[in-house]
């Protein structure tokens, strides 16, 4: 109870306190009118900040009801593409052994059993585990592996483990980790352009893809996330914040967002690097937008959420989501009921 209230007049403040808000007689008409149109409590018209001068299509976003007709949807939806897509351990396995680029699966655990190059060995503490992660930067040479819960989504437990601080982040993370089943990847190695932009977090655009009703593959529309104040994770329900693409020129757009419990900022510029977003033409854009269609043709899921990370080599599929909510790319898209697609999509999320 005390966190709800604590998030309420955390949501409350930032409204109160956005310089960017329309009228408030504007306001309540446009609530009440988004309140009756969606039928629900207008919670996502202040949610997703339709209250701003610059929305005018406020209608056109989805409202939490058209968001679960489609994420819950058996006809947009399968349960045997959902299992891999949701499972980290089986992703990875079918993803590598389809020879599309993800990061390389380094060991694993499920729970106090961890598995290293065809052997099992079960550690019982903190001081065991650090052993096992000792022995594996020593045999393979690597100084850090990324970590990550095999079912958890929006960036819960995921942790960067390095050979230079393994003492401290056991500590710290070794709990988890012990009684969690979890993958641990080898670290991607960020594209330099990028890494001017944020270097601490591998930065992974968004892209949200439909199989349309004729069998064919779309791209709906594409955000880049990015971490913050040395955080490792991009993740936007973890603090970071995003950026829309324009999918035809392959370049960030516009003023970053941010989840309003986080803020709500806008920024025109990174606020680490003073590098700004509109126009930073992302690298490898084409080849990402190639490798998308590609991972949807191996799991035709039929919306998928995919995330991919930009090297110096190319792009490199991170994860792909058939339950990802739709409130970012909503927003990212300026409200997804003007797509082109959407009417057909509705229809067929039945």
């Amino acid at each position: 109870m005390k966190t709800k209230l604590f998030l309420l007049k955390k949501r409350l403040s930032v409204f109160l306190k956005d310089e960017n808000r329309k009228e408030l007689f504007l306001i309540i008409k446009e609530a009440v009118v988004f309140w009756v149109v969606k039928r629900e409590l207008p919670y996502f018209y202040f949610g997703k900040f339709l209250y701003r001068k610059d929305i005018e299509n406020y209608k056109d976003y989805l409202s939490s009801k058209e968001i679960d007709k489609i994420t819950l949807s058996k006809n947009l939806h399968h349960f045997q593409y959902a299992s891999l897509l949701r499972n980290k351990l089986a992703f990875s396995f079918y993803i590598e052994n389809n020879n599309m680029p993800i990061p390389s699966l380094v060991s694993y655990n499920l729970a106090n059993r961890f598995f290293y190059q065809s052997k099992v060995v079960k550690l019982t503490n903190k001081d065991s585990l650090y052993e096992f992660f000792k022995d594996l930067f020593d045999k393979t040479g690597k100084t850090k592996v990324f970590v990550k819960a095999i079912t958890e989504m929006g960036g819960t437990g995921a942790f960067l483990i390095t050979q230079q601080n393994l003492k401290k982040e056991v500590h710290n993370y070794g709990t988890y980790i012990l009684a969690n089943d979890c993958i641990h990847q080898e670290v991607i190695e960020q594209h330099k352009a990028i890494n001017e932009l944020y270097k601490h977090s591998v930065n992974t655009i968004r892209f949200d893809t439909y199989i349309d009703k004729k069998n064919n593959i779309h791209i709906l529309s594409a955000f880049m996330r990015f971490g913050r104040g040395g955080s490792v994770v991009d993740n936007g329900s973890l603090g970071g914040f995003y950026v829309s693409i324009d999918i035809k020129k392959g370049t960030l757009k516009g003023k970053s967002h941010q989840l309003m419990k986080y803020g709500g900022e806008q920024l025109s510029k990174h606020p680490d690097t003073e590098m700004f977003f509109h126009d930073f033409e992302i690298p490898y854009f084409e080849e990402s937008c190639e490798l998308i269609k590609k991972a949807v043709s191996y799991i035709p899921d039929r919306i998928i959420g995919w995330d991919i990370a930009i090297s110096n080599k190319g792009p490199v599929i991170i994860e792909g989501n058939d339950n990802n909510s739709f409130v970012t790319s909503d927003i990212a898209y300026g409200g997804y009921l003007k797509h082109p697609l959407f009417k057909e999509i509705m229809e067929e999320a039945y």
